[in-house]
C-alpha cells in the first residue's frame, strides 16, 4: 500500500512551497496550516535538520462531503503535503487519502469516492510541478 505520491522538483525550498501552494489552489485546495519542522526542531531541541515544511491542505467541498459521511474523518484532515530538502534535492509528497482512510477507519464505502477524488486532485497538483 502506497500512502504518498512523491515528486522531485528543481526548485529551492521556498520556491517549491510557493509552487505547491499554487498547484493545490488550481485543484481547489487551500493551505490551512504551515509547519516549519526545521525551525521548530531548532527552537525546541537545538537540532539542525534540512528544510522540511508540512502544508495542511484542504478542499472545502471534499472536506464537507467526507465529514458529512463520517465525522470521525476529521481526525485525518487536513491532507498533509510535505516539502523537504534531502541530499540537495527538493522532494514534495502528498498523502494518499484513500490509503490513509483505509488504515484509520476501515471499510467506509461512502467515503471511497471522496477520498479517490481528493487523491486524484493531490496527484494532479504534484504532477503539474514536474
Amino acid at each position: 500500500m502506497q500512502i504518498a505520491h512523491t515528486v522531485e522538483v528543481d526548485l529551492g525550498h521556498q520556491q517549491a512551497i510557493d509552487a505547491v501552494t499554487a498547484a493545490l489552489a488550481e485543484q481547489g485546495f487551500g493551505v490551512l496550516t504551515t509547519i516549519d519542522i526545521k525551525a521548530t526542531l531548532a527552537a525546541k531541541l537545538g537540532e539542525h535538520v534540512d528544510d522540511y515544511t508540512i502544508l495542511g491542505a484542504c478542499n472545502p467541498g471534499l472536506a464537507h462531503a467526507a465529514l458529512s459521511a463520517s465525522p470521525e474523518v476529521g481526525l485525518l484532515l487536513p491532507c498533509n503535503v510535505t516539502v523537504r530538502r534531502a541530499e540537495g534535492r527538493t522532494i514534495v509528497q502528498a498523502v494518499d487519502p484513500g490509503s490513509l482512510l483505509s488504515i484509520a477507519v476501515g471499510d467506509q464505502a461512502e467515503l471511497a469516492d471522496t477520498a479517490a477524488d481528493a487523491g486524484n486532485r493531490l496527484r494532479t497538483a504534484l504532477d503539474s510541478l514536474t
